[in-house]
């Protein structure tokens, strides 16, 4: 498990008795109990900046998705994965509440700790809401900060708010209802960016938040902890702790904003708990950070639950007679207020009753890793399926596979059943190299490494690919869908060692140096077009590829050039290719004073006047 998200030991003892005075005055000693308000209307939808646009969409499950989107106030793509609600594949048209869930101080740029370190992926697999996942944003509080630091330009709350929300409503089936839970730092978050954006949430949870962060003490320690989890400057984000913005980003100054908005509040105590390793010591574990920081959260969700009682604004407030600042503890939290955030949303907490018969019955008892169903048997393109917890089953009627993980995710990402794939024809099987893994489908195949993900491969590239061995031939594992050639009509699939290109002049493989050469000269834009042969030997271990426009050859000693059809190319056939006197060609041709010369092993090419002339 990753190390708890916050200060490390030596900081604590400091820290919490800086703070138990000041901020332990009048803290409610048990949860307030005041069921959630009503949530008050959304606003109208908001805008995205111009330029706010998806980059780049990986499926990684079948209800699993990355989005890279390029952030105009960030400049650069933000990571955001989605969790897809129950029923995104059986109601192709309906659209669904998100629910924001805020990492820690110690969010890396890969992955979000709620499928890292919890179990979101699959709690939340029978929930009808889109689950919004940003990644990143390591000490960033979810904030617009002030300056740049570590080379990152955090403007957090606009892209959440403005630039994210437009492109999720039209693009991906989500409405304008919306919750936002965290745990630490996103605790924090969660509240402030509730209190900042009225109206924009309708739930707001916070675990083990610090939720006041201008009281005495505070601001020193998580400058401390921000220094600590990846160098960051808090003066950067909100200016010295005197700044008006320390204050305008603290939940518990801006409490009264939170209004009319379901609220759910929890912290442990710091004593060992359940998901503790005891030392021996009563009540101390063997996780100090996590129990100084639990400390400090118990108190500032204290202090911040006794404001919202003064100011009338009901609350559920959970204090865990134990626990400490760790994941399985926000695990446990995200399951105990999913019924709150799901009345607040308008979406059934629990899922509607399912079965499976038939064949797809039969399919289920044999592969138990799909775990229970989420919903009936729906129509999809040539026959029926139905969604379980950890993937799908697909039946023709006369023969029903299942499909899961990241080839799922393939799958959908080349439109399933109804996209040029068809329905599965088998279930998944291991390769017969004993490295990869692959799925046949009706017009294809999808292919599976951990180090080259799952790609489809089909039509006439992989009846070239077939022949040359599958995956065992030359090329490899594709690490790369078939995409359309941008300025010419034709297609390209990338693999491991090379691509496969597919146009008018025949399908053929590129790999290797030639390949590094060949997207050197620009590929197939460049005068070379398409290749009319895969590489072919030839002697000293030499290679070359055939293109409509010339030919790359290469050996070991004389590396990787183009040659010309026409003149050049005709002499240097004339004198036997690289079986002659001139040997392998050794540069690519280059202008002289009227015409071109290029070199070879053992002489020169000269072309004047549209004649070549050997040297």
């Amino acid at each position: 498990m990753r190390r708890a998200h916050g200060i490390r030991t030596r900081v604590f003892g400091v820290c919490a008795a800086a703070l138990v005075l000041p901020l332990g005055a009048g803290v409610l000693s048990a949860a307030t109990g005041v069921q959630p308000a009503t949530a008050s209307a959304a606003p109208d939808r908001t805008q995205a900046p111009a330029g706010a646009t998806i980059q780049k969409v990986v499926w990684l499950t079948d209800r699993r998705v990355s989005l890279w989107i390029n952030s105009p106030s960030m400049a650069t793509p933000v990571q955001v994965q989605l969790l897809l609600a129950r029923d995104w594949n059986k109601d192709s048209q309906a659209k669904f509440p998100a629910l924001f869930m805020l990492d820690g101080l110690r969010a890396t740029d890969k992955e979000s700790g709620w499928t890292l370190d919890a179990k979101a992926e699959s709690f939340y697999a029978d929930k009808n809401v889109n689950v919004v996942l940003p990644i990143g944003g390591q000490s960033s509080f979810y904030s617009d900060w002030l300056n740049e630091d570590n080379g990152k330009n955090y403007q957090w709350e606009t892209f959440l708010t403005k630039e994210l929300p437009p492109l999720l409503e039209s693009q991906w089936r989500t409405t304008d209802v919306r919750g936002v839970e965290g745990l630490s730092m996103g605790g924090t978050a969660a509240m402030a960016l509730t209190a900042r954006n009225p109206g924009f949430f309708k739930y707001a949870a916070s675990y083990s938040g610090f939720l006041t962060t201008t009281s005495l003490g505070m601001p020193q320690a998580i400058q401390y902890a921000m220094n600590d989890a990846g160098g960051f400057n808090s003066a950067d984000m909100w200016g010295p702790p005197s700044n008006s913005a320390w204050a305008e980003h603290d939940p518990y100054t801006i409490a009264d904003k939170l209004k009319g908005v379901s609220l759910y509040v929890s912290s442990g105590s710091g004593m060992t708990g359940p998901f503790d390793q005891p030392t021996g010591i009563p009540g101390v574990s063997t996780n100090f950070a996590g129990m100084g920081l639990e400390i400090l959260a118990r108190l500032t969700s204290q202090n911040f639950a006794t404001k919202l009682n003064k100011l009338g604004i009901p609350a559920q407030v959970n204090y865990r007679p134990s626990g400490t600042h760790s994941w399985p503890y926000w695990d446990f939290e995200m399951r105990q207020s999913w019924p709150q955030a799901a009345a607040a949303l308008n979406v059934a907490a629990d899922k509607p009753a399912c079965n499976q018969g038939g064949a797809i019955a039969g399919v289920v008892t044999a592969n138990n890793w799909l775990g229970d169903c989420l919903t009936g048997e729906y129509n999809v393109t040539g026959g029926v399926a139905q969604d379980f917890r950890f993937g799908q089953v697909f039946s023709s009627g006369t023969e029903a596979h299942p499909v899961g993980g990241a080839i799922s995710g393939a799958y959908q990402q080349n439109g399933g059943p109804g996209g040029p794939l068809g329905l599965p024809v088998s279930d998944e099987l291991g390769a017969p190299d004993g490295r990869g893994r692959f799925q046949k489908f009706q017009n294809g195949f999808i292919y599976f490494t951990p180090q080259t993900g799952a790609h489809a491969v089909r039509g006439n590239i992989l009846a070239e690919w077939a022949k040359q061995g599958y995956e065992r031939g030359p090329l490899g594992y594709p690490v790369a869908d078939e995409i359309k050639t941008p300025n010419k009509d034709g297609a390209v699939q990338g693999f491991e060692i090379g691509a496969m290109y597919s146009s008018g002049a025949g399908t053929n493989a590129v790999q290797g140096l030639i390949m590094a050469k060949y997207g050197q000269m620009g590929f197939e834009d460049s005068w070379l077009g398409f290749p009319k042969t895969s590489e072919v030997g030839v002697k000293d271990f030499g290679k070359f590829n055939q293109f409509e426009g010339g030919n790359i050859y290469w050996s070991p000693l004389s590396g990787a050039w183009a040659i010309r059809n026409g003149p050049m190319f005709d002499a240097w056939k004339s004198v036997g290719y690289e079986n002659g006197r001139l040997g392998f060609p050794t540069g690519d041709e280059f202008p002289i004073p009227g015409g071109v010369q290029q070199n070879f092993q053992l002489g020169y090419i000269t072309v004047k006047d549209g004649k070549g002339e050997v040297h």
